[in-house]
Protein backbone atom coordinates (compact mmCIF):
# COMPACT_ATOMS: atom_id res chain seq x y z
CA UNK A 1 0.00 0.00 0.00
CA UNK A 2 2.97 2.44 -0.28
CA UNK A 3 3.08 4.82 -2.45
CA UNK A 4 -1.03 5.07 -2.75
CA UNK A 5 -1.57 8.38 -3.84
CA UNK A 6 1.70 9.66 -3.96
CA UNK A 7 1.89 11.47 -7.59
CA UNK A 8 5.54 13.34 -7.19
CA UNK A 9 5.73 16.83 -5.35
CA UNK A 10 2.30 18.90 -4.62
CA UNK A 11 1.24 21.75 -6.89
CA UNK A 12 2.64 24.35 -3.91
CA UNK A 13 5.29 22.62 -3.31
CA UNK A 14 6.19 23.16 -7.22
CA UNK A 15 5.11 26.55 -6.92
CA UNK A 16 7.55 27.06 -4.30
CA UNK A 17 10.07 26.02 -6.40
CA UNK A 18 9.40 28.26 -9.41
CA UNK A 19 8.94 31.13 -7.01
CA UNK A 20 12.31 30.75 -5.86
CA UNK A 21 13.73 30.05 -8.40
CA UNK A 22 12.51 33.01 -10.39
CA UNK A 23 13.65 35.33 -6.88
CA UNK A 24 17.27 34.11 -7.72
CA UNK A 25 17.10 35.15 -11.70
CA UNK A 26 16.09 38.55 -10.51
CA UNK A 27 18.32 38.94 -8.23
CA UNK A 28 21.05 37.96 -10.47
CA UNK A 29 19.94 40.55 -12.53
CA UNK A 30 19.67 42.95 -10.26
CA UNK A 31 23.17 42.44 -8.75
CA UNK A 32 24.70 42.96 -12.90
CA UNK A 33 22.91 46.57 -12.53
CA UNK A 34 24.45 47.47 -10.07
CA UNK A 35 27.38 49.33 -11.52
CA UNK A 36 25.98 50.43 -14.44
CA UNK A 37 23.92 53.37 -12.40
CA UNK A 38 23.40 55.37 -15.76
CA UNK A 39 21.37 53.18 -17.25
CA UNK A 40 19.51 52.71 -14.29
CA UNK A 41 18.38 55.71 -13.92
CA UNK A 42 17.48 56.32 -17.47
CA UNK A 43 15.43 53.27 -17.14
CA UNK A 44 13.81 54.88 -14.40
CA UNK A 45 13.18 58.03 -16.10
CA UNK A 46 11.67 56.19 -19.13
CA UNK A 47 9.32 54.31 -16.46
CA UNK A 48 8.21 57.84 -14.81
CA UNK A 49 7.71 59.18 -18.24
CA UNK A 50 5.30 56.17 -18.98
CA UNK A 51 3.57 56.35 -15.95
CA UNK A 52 3.25 60.70 -15.72
CA UNK A 53 1.84 59.92 -19.88
CA UNK A 54 -0.95 57.47 -18.46
CA UNK A 55 -1.77 59.60 -15.35
CA UNK A 56 -2.23 62.64 -17.76
CA UNK A 57 -4.12 60.49 -20.72
CA UNK A 58 -6.47 59.38 -18.16
CA UNK A 59 -6.75 62.44 -16.00
CA UNK A 60 -7.30 60.69 -12.77
CA UNK A 61 -5.31 58.74 -9.77
CA UNK A 62 -4.08 62.06 -8.50
CA UNK A 63 -4.19 60.57 -5.22
CA UNK A 64 -1.89 58.07 -6.34
CA UNK A 65 0.18 60.40 -7.65
CA UNK A 66 0.49 62.39 -4.06
CA UNK A 67 1.16 59.55 -2.04
CA UNK A 68 4.14 58.78 -4.57
CA UNK A 69 5.78 62.37 -4.59
CA UNK A 70 5.19 61.75 -0.77
CA UNK A 71 6.82 58.54 -0.90
CA UNK A 72 9.74 59.89 -3.47
CA UNK A 73 10.28 62.78 -0.97
CA UNK A 74 10.77 60.88 2.24
CA UNK A 75 13.22 58.34 0.08
CA UNK A 76 15.05 61.72 -0.87
CA UNK A 77 15.51 62.67 2.47
CA UNK A 78 17.14 59.62 3.76
CA UNK A 79 19.38 59.97 0.32
CA UNK A 80 20.63 63.15 1.37
CA UNK A 81 21.00 62.49 5.08
CA UNK A 82 24.31 61.44 6.62
CA UNK A 83 24.12 57.61 8.22
CA UNK A 84 24.81 59.29 11.64
CA UNK A 85 23.29 62.27 12.18
CA UNK A 86 24.87 64.62 14.49
CA UNK A 87 21.96 66.64 15.92
CA UNK A 88 20.54 63.28 17.89
CA UNK A 89 23.40 60.50 18.22
CA UNK A 90 26.80 62.03 19.53
CA UNK A 91 28.60 58.81 18.84
CA UNK A 92 32.16 57.15 18.81
CA UNK A 93 31.63 56.07 15.10
CA UNK A 94 32.41 57.82 11.86
CA UNK A 95 30.97 61.24 12.63
CA UNK A 96 31.57 64.19 9.50
CA UNK A 97 34.39 66.80 10.52
CA UNK A 98 33.10 69.83 11.92
CA UNK A 99 36.52 71.45 11.58
CA UNK A 100 38.95 71.83 8.77
CA UNK A 101 41.39 70.37 11.51
CA UNK A 102 39.45 67.42 11.61
CA UNK A 103 40.11 64.47 9.82
CA UNK A 104 38.37 63.40 6.73
CA UNK A 105 35.28 61.08 7.42
CA UNK A 106 33.60 60.94 4.15
CA UNK A 107 30.04 60.97 3.52
CA UNK A 108 27.52 57.73 4.60
CA UNK A 109 24.31 57.65 3.43
CA UNK A 110 21.20 56.84 5.29
CA UNK A 111 20.08 55.26 2.12
CA UNK A 112 22.23 54.50 -0.24
CA UNK A 113 22.08 54.76 -3.69
CA UNK A 114 21.19 51.69 -4.93
CA UNK A 115 18.75 51.25 -2.26
CA UNK A 116 17.39 54.73 -3.08
CA UNK A 117 16.87 53.61 -6.77
CA UNK A 118 15.21 50.78 -6.49
CA UNK A 119 13.03 51.67 -4.08
CA UNK A 120 11.87 54.81 -6.24
CA UNK A 121 11.65 52.26 -9.05
CA UNK A 122 9.90 49.64 -7.28
CA UNK A 123 7.32 52.76 -6.37
CA UNK A 124 6.56 53.50 -9.92
CA UNK A 125 5.95 50.20 -11.06
CA UNK A 126 3.36 50.08 -8.05
CA UNK A 127 1.81 53.25 -8.60
CA UNK A 128 1.51 52.63 -12.09
CA UNK A 129 -0.35 49.05 -11.62
CA UNK A 130 -2.52 50.53 -9.26
CA UNK A 131 -3.27 52.98 -12.24
CA UNK A 132 -5.20 50.08 -13.81
CA UNK A 133 -7.48 49.85 -10.87
CA UNK A 134 -10.81 52.07 -10.43
CA UNK A 135 -11.18 52.31 -6.99
CA UNK A 136 -7.77 54.13 -6.81
CA UNK A 137 -9.51 56.65 -8.67
CA UNK A 138 -10.17 59.09 -6.03
CA UNK A 139 -11.80 62.08 -7.47
CA UNK A 140 -9.85 65.18 -6.02
CA UNK A 141 -8.45 68.87 -7.01
CA UNK A 142 -5.83 67.99 -7.91
CA UNK A 143 -4.21 71.95 -7.54
CA UNK A 144 -4.93 70.92 -4.26
CA UNK A 145 -2.99 68.30 -3.87
CA UNK A 146 -0.06 70.13 -5.52
CA UNK A 147 0.22 72.82 -3.70
CA UNK A 148 0.70 70.99 -0.85
CA UNK A 149 2.63 68.94 -1.70
CA UNK A 150 5.05 71.41 -3.48
CA UNK A 151 4.64 73.21 0.40
CA UNK A 152 6.03 69.90 1.77
CA UNK A 153 8.74 69.51 -0.76
CA UNK A 154 10.17 73.45 -0.08
CA UNK A 155 9.61 72.78 3.66
CA UNK A 156 11.35 69.67 3.91
CA UNK A 157 14.01 70.57 1.79
CA UNK A 158 14.97 74.13 3.32
CA UNK A 159 15.00 71.84 6.91
CA UNK A 160 17.71 69.44 4.82
CA UNK A 161 19.59 72.07 3.61
CA UNK A 162 19.53 74.35 7.04
CA UNK A 163 21.28 71.29 8.45
CA UNK A 164 23.86 70.37 5.56
CA UNK A 165 25.31 74.52 6.42
CA UNK A 166 25.12 73.75 10.15
CA UNK A 167 26.79 70.29 10.24
CA UNK A 168 28.77 71.87 6.68
CA UNK A 169 28.38 68.05 4.79
CA UNK A 170 28.03 67.92 1.00
CA UNK A 171 25.94 64.71 0.38
CA UNK A 172 27.31 64.68 -3.15
CA UNK A 173 30.89 63.79 -4.05
CA UNK A 174 31.96 65.79 -7.49
CA UNK A 175 34.73 62.76 -8.24
CA UNK A 176 37.75 62.31 -6.19
CA UNK A 177 39.96 65.07 -5.83
CA UNK A 178 43.25 65.27 -7.35
CA UNK A 179 46.48 66.67 -5.89
CA UNK A 180 47.90 69.16 -8.70
CA UNK A 181 51.23 69.91 -6.72
CA UNK A 182 52.05 73.03 -5.95
CA UNK A 183 51.94 76.16 -7.97
CA UNK A 184 55.06 78.41 -9.39
CA UNK A 185 55.46 80.99 -7.61
CA UNK A 186 54.56 84.20 -9.22
CA UNK A 187 57.27 86.36 -11.54
CA UNK A 188 56.98 89.41 -9.85
CA UNK A 189 58.66 87.69 -6.05
CA UNK A 190 61.29 86.32 -8.31
CA UNK A 191 64.70 86.72 -7.54
CA UNK A 192 66.19 87.00 -10.97
CA UNK A 193 64.78 90.46 -13.01
CA UNK A 194 65.37 89.79 -16.21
Amino acid sequence: MEGVGDDGPSPAAAFNQRRHEALKLFQYYLDKSTPHAQYRWIGTFALVSIYALRVFYIQGFYIVSYGLGIYILNLLIGFLSPLVDPELEPSDGPMLPTKGSDEFKPFIRRLPEFKFWYAITKAFCIAFVMTFFSMFDVPVFWPILLCYWLVLFVLTMKRQIMHMIKYRYIPFSIGKQKYKGKRPASSASSPRAD
